[in-house]
């Protein structure tokens, strides 16, 4: 048998055995949890851009197009400019067809909302709104957001003049068939197309490869108007094939216009 002694000194062993791993255990806990701390801290960084990381700004809003009933309208009638809500805002329209876009919904319905409907357009169109007061810089993080509903195969296309009057369709299409549905894009990637301000048709450059006719890197920093385009006719009223659109939301930069003197 051990002696009282040596079961002493064992039990004695043990106990400054246990002290000395404790100590080590909770030495390290700060440590670990601080190295935990500055993983969760990097993944934040790497999904949000937190920290001291460069972060890219939000592209402003410049204008929104909302639809109002014009003084003594009734029923769906051609649109005239007194149906843009923002007085600051011209109406454009290109394409005999663009004559034809007709007022529709109700006003302050969430379902039906006061909107512009192309049913009757016999023809390829365009419509784009010019802010009186600004260009628009549509580079970088310029974006549009519009609330559409369409019918059949039509969709919808941006469309921008630029400050030398160049019209331009681009190549990004939208469509939503059953109920209005608001969604954006950005402009950066979208390829651009001539488009013929009287007919309102695609044109050539008669310089690209392969029957290509894309506009090569137009100047977007200094857009005149902006709007969209269906390059379909149209089937009348009812289902068949239409655009309907209840609002457009444009972001970008605004650039003021320059003042203009006349020695008159």
């Amino acid at each position: 048998m051990l002696s009282r002694v040596s079961i002493r000194n064992i039990l004695g062993f043990l106990l400054v055995l246990g002290v000395v791993c404790s100590a080590f255990v909770f030495g390290q806990q700060p440590a670990e949890q601080g190295a935990g701390a500055q993983r969760g801290q990097g993944r934040q960084a790497a999904v949000g851009g937190g920290g001291e990381a460069a972060r890219t700004s939000a592209a402003p809003p410049v204008f929104k197009v909302e639809w109002v009933p014009a003084p003594g309208q009734k029923g769906q009638v051609p649109i005239v400019q007194e149906n843009v809500a923002d007085t600051n805002l011209e109406l454009k329209q290109y394409g005999p067809a663009a004559k034809q876009m007709l007022t529709s919904g109700t006003p302050g319905s969430d379902t039906t909302p006061f909107s512009i409907f192309s049913g009757e357009c016999a023809g390829p169109f365009a419509i784009t709104f010019r802010q009186k007061s600004n260009y628009i810089d549509l580079t970088g993080l310029g974006k549009m957001r519009w609330m559409i509903k369409t019918s059949g195969f039509h969709v919808f296309r941006p469309v921008v003049k630029l400050a030398d009057g160049t019209l331009l369709v681009g190549d990004h299409a939208e469509a939503s068939v059953p109920i209005f549905v608001q969604s954006e894009f950005s402009f950066t990637g979208v390829r651009w197309i001539k488009l013929d301000p009287n007919r309102a048709v695609t044109l050539g450059t008669n310089n690209g490869p392969s029957n290509e006719i894309w506009v090569n890197n137009p100047d977007l920093s200094k857009v005149d108007e902006v709007g969209f385009a269906d390059l379909m006719p149209s089937s009348g009223h009812g289902t068949g094939g239409y655009v309907h659109l209840a609002r457009l939301e444009v972001y970008g930069k605004a650039v003021p216009r320059e003042a203009t003197t006349s020695s008159r």
